[in-house]
């Protein structure tokens, strides 16, 4: 028995034996795939998009041919491979930078590869430039290679918005075999303006334009500099020069040749609209293609297609379509789909779903029935798209149904971006589902019966019987509120006159307000009120005047007579005694801002003038002299500053009297306000001491003129009171900014110069 065992043992042993070598070497390449990272960019470039999206580590060495880090665009090539890279950061890179690549494929047009982490390992010559053609181009052959192509520039202008801190250009250029983009990395407006139906050549990196399922569309070059722009031919003149043609006869200088070739695709058809296009699906790719044909094409059969390529806005498609219907059924599924699925614009990866055959469900939420076409307007999880069917030659006959708002749809049909302005990569955009016919509307759920629509419905009969049962009563307490609204209002009214009375608003506007109040008070009755020696406010009736007119006299609390309110009433006015109450409601609010308004005046003109001699205080003079100083300041002009003290005016005190001091002081007041210009301010600073503000000086001359004016003017004796005074003062000066430059120092300054006056005038007496 153990004899048997140990035999079992060495056959199993020595099949081991044989099939080890075998499977150790499938062993370490399943753990080496997934954790040995590719090394160089020729092992990565191999690669196919099936390998790619694996997301196999990378980690190898190569040269810049172009990034620009705002948009994270990254092209690097070593030798005859070249590859895109969306690096980790924003960091613009310089053109033959030597980067060392740490990231992961994925798969895209071609495999690219997703970094994570790149460092600079040195700096050397930039790629060198492959010459390229159009076609190269187009079939991608030297994609994300620095190459070199000729052609003739278009257009170039600015991208981005004027004054915004990242602006790069693009141009449009014709080659042979048709046009191509360069995008170059420059806000030189001018020098690409001058570059318009040039010839010349650019060396960048070049790239294809995809739509959203990486369907090439174009080709684009990016270019660093400017200086990657050689000019071979520039246009002898300016735009300017290009004769001007009637608008209606451009198309006589239009020149093409095209010599593009008729291609031939297959797949089902999933949508056909007589006469101007037809969806052909196949897996997940799908094309929409332009025709002119109206024959019967049936939907969910296999088709051909001829046609030529074309591009519209990023979108691919198939121009001048001849469709073959090949009676054999196709094997395409509608994809079930969310609003973000489909509203998701991306062209690093395959994910978008335009001119894809979708199902979506929402809720309807309005239907619009055009003679061309029904729309239903459907709101998915808060977000809204459209479902649009459209009526086979404009027919308005062939409708499609009429559903109820609210209730819950499936919608299968066509996925379109009607607005290919507002795509933006990597963000979501407004698309709309094309129907088929009747049959792409299913009904999921009906409306709730606890919906917005039918709690409305239920809410307006509620209404309506309590409206019905309860008429009478609430006319009865309408009247009660208006009344109550109409003193409400007036009360408001009168609260905002106060506050304007407050507020020391100008009289004229508080009259009017109170005139307003009123007239409104009295059916918009005529309301106006005469200030006393002064203006009339408010509406008069014209002549000759109809009804009957009330009148009040405004009298002050003194007994002072300030004005009148007047009152022209219709006689047809219902309310009795109702133009008293108004007229004595005007009256009261009249009288108390007429008072107010003068007593703010005397209040503001004792606060700014002498009471004595009707000259300005030296409270008004620093206020005015600081405001000057900062004019002078803004303007860089210069004015004056004048101190006069008056002589020996104590002993006209002493000897007459304060009252004919007094006399004294306004007599001299009155004879210095003479003396000096327009625009020149005289304050007294307090007993015998005069300020005079001269703003318009242009030089010291002039200042230095009016106080030898002022100090001539003391020649003549004053007369005051039958006595007869022989007068003089001591006179300083100060010029803003030779003497100062705030207000402080120059009232020190004029102070100071008159004391010095003042001390030689003593002096000489003395000496006498």
């Amino acid at each position: 028995m153990h004899g048997k065992w140990r035999q079992a043992a060495r056959c199993l042993f020595g099949g081991l034996y044989v099939l080890f070598p075998l499977i150790l070497p499938g062993w370490a390449v399943a753990c080496g795939a997934q954790q040995a990272a590719l090394t160089s960019l020729g092992a990565i470039a191999a690669l196919d998009n099936a390998q790619a999206h694996q997301a196999i580590p990378v980690d190898f060495e190569s040269s810049v041919v172009f990034s620009r880090g705002y948009e994270n665009i990254l092209f690097v090539q070593e030798g005859h491979d070249a590859i895109f890279v969306r690096p980790p950061s924003r960091v613009t890179y310089q053109q033959g930078d030597r980067l060392r690549i740490h990231g992961k494929t994925q798969n895209s047009f071609k495999p690219i590869v997703v970094s994570d982490f790149i460092t600079i390992v040195g700096h050397g010559p930039r790629p060198k430039a492959t010459q390229a053609g159009f076609w190269d181009l187009v079939r991608a052959d030297l994609d994300c290679h620095m190459v070199t192509a000729r052609g003739r520039v278009r257009s170039a202008d600015l991208n981005g918005t004027q004054g915004s801190a990242i602006r790069n250009a693009r141009m449009q250029l014709v080659t042979d075999g048709g046009h191509f983009e360069v995008d170059v990395d420059s806000a030189d407006g001018a020098a690409l303006k001058a570059l318009l139906d040039a010839e010349v050549e650019i060396t960048g990196a070049g790239a294809g334009k995809f739509d959203d399922k990486m369907q090439q569309t174009g080709a684009v070059i990016y270019v660093a500099h400017l200086d990657d722009i050689r000019v071979l031919k520039r246009r002898q003149d300016g735009l300017s020069a290009v004769p001007i043609i009637p608008m209606d006869r451009i198309l006589e200088h239009h020149r093409v040749t095209d010599t593009s070739e008729r291609v031939r695709v297959r797949g089902t058809v999933t949508y056909y609209e007589p006469g101007v296009a037809v969806v052909l699906q196949n897996g997940s790719k799908s094309l929409w293609i332009e025709t002119h044909t109206r024959d019967t094409l049936t939907i969910g059969n296999q088709a051909d297609a001829t046609g030529y390529p074309a591009e519209h806005d990023r979108i691919l498609t198939l121009a001048d379509g001849e469709i073959i219907d090949l009676g054999t059924a196709g094997v395409v599924k509608p994809l079930t789909a969310t609003w973000e699925q489909l509203a998701f614009w991306s062209t690093n990866s395959p994910v978008g779903h335009e001119n894809d055959l979708v199902s979506i469900e929402g809720r309807l939420v309005t239907q619009v029935r055009e003679p061309s076409q029904d729309e239903y307007v459907l709101d998915a999880g808060g977000k809204l798209f459209s479902a649009i069917g459209r009526h086979p030659g404009g027919d308005p006959a062939a409708p499609m149904p009429l559903l109820p708002a609210g209730a819950k749809v499936r919608v299968t049909g066509i996925c379109t971006i009607p607005d290919l302005s507002a795509i933006t990569p990597g963000g979501y955009v407004p698309f709309q589902i094309l129907l088929r016919s009747s049959n792409d509307l299913t009904i999921v759920a009906r409306p709730p019966l606890l919906s917005v629509r039918n709690l409305i419905i239920l809410a307006g009969i509620l209404l309506l019987v309590a409206v019905v049962a309860t008429v009478w009563g609430w006319t009865q307490e309408r009247k009660v509120h208006l009344q109550a609204d109409a003193q409400a209002q007036l009360e408001q009214r009168r609260s905002r006159i106060l506050e304007s009375i407050n507020d020391s608003r100008p009289l004229a506007q508080v009259l009017e307000q109170i005139t307003d109040l009123a007239s409104s008070s009295l059916e918009d009755a005529f309301c106006w009120i005469e200030v006393a020696d002064g203006a009339t406010l408010g509406r008069q009736p014209g002549k000759p005047a109809t009804g009957k007119t009330v009148s009040q006299t405004l009298n002050g609390q003194g007994g002072s007579r300030l004005g009148s309110i007047h009152v022209a009433c219709d006689p047809s006015l219902q309310k009795k005694g109702s133009e008293v109450y108004g007229l004595e409601m005007g009256a009261r609010l009249a009288v108390l801002a007429i008072e107010t308004s003068r007593l703010y005046a005397d209040l503001t003109y004792r606060s700014e003038f002498d009471a004595l001699t009707d000259a300005h205080n030296r409270f008004s003079l620093e206020r005015q002299l600081q405001d000057q100083v900062q004019r002078s300041r803004e303007t860089a002009t210069v004015f004056g500053l004048i101190y006069a003290d008056l002589d020996d005016f104590k002993q006209v005190n002493d000897v007459f009297g304060h009252h004919i001091g007094d006399l004294y002081l306004q007599e001299t007041a009155a004879r210095i306000k003479r003396l000096l210009r327009p625009g020149d301010l005289l304050a007294r600073l307090g007993g015998d001491e005069f300020a005079i503000l001269v703003p318009n000086a242009r030089s010291r001359w002039v200042v230095e003129e009016i106080t030898r004016r002022l100090s001539a003017s003391f020649k003549t004796p004053l007369l005051v009171a039958e006595h007869t005074f022989a007068g003089s003062a001591s006179i300083g000066l100060a010029m803003y900014p030779e003497d100062g430059t705030t207000s402080e120092a120059l009232l020190r300054a004029a102070d100071a110069a008159m004391y010095e006056n003042k001390k030689l005038k003593d002096a000489v007496r003395t000496a006498r």
